[in-house]
């Protein structure tokens, strides 16, 4: 890192699609402008990190709707069509960008371990970090924001 660079830290704890964009989003402009860009990945958002996880993550409607059997797959038909339609790019896109614009994707080692996962089943490009790797980075940060 260069010494006068800021540097920007996100959390996502989702693997919703709600819950994977902002990190993304909030992580690529952040690289934009000019600062170093990390998202730490952990608990259930870890799982985006896994391959084709970006493709497979889901909307699933909050309350009771969330809770009705198949409505995850009727909601995330019709989030994804919106998204389509605004013109906005797919979470595997996002990704895509995020890590060509120098956005870090760190994967949560105890997540990992809870897991049973190894490093060679991240996307290429992911790493892993401990907790405290984490706040190493974070303590430091200009933004430290969970998604």
């Amino acid at each position: 890192m260069n010494e006068t660079q800021e540097q920007a830290a996100f959390i996502c704890s989702r693997d919703t699609i709600d819950g994977a964009y902002p990190s993304l989003i909030l992580g690529i402009n952040a690289a934009r402008l000019g600062m170093e860009s990390k998202v730490f990945y952990t608990f259930m958002g870890l799982r985006l990190l896994l391959k084709g996880g970006f493709e497979r993550a889901k909307f699933i409607p909050p309350g009771v709707l969330g809770a009705i059997p198949g409505m995850a797959s009727i909601a995330t038909a019709m989030m994804k069509s919106k998204i389509d339609k605004a013109n906005i790019p797919s979470l595997a896109e996002l990704q895509e960008m995020a890590q060509i614009e120098g956005v870090e994707l760190i994967g949560c080692r105890m997540s990992v371990d809870m897991m049973e996962l190894k490093e060679e089943d991240l996307i290429e490009g992911a790493v892993v970090w401990s907790a405290e790797d984490f706040m190493e980075y974070a303590k430091d940060a200009k933004l430290c924001l969970f998604t």
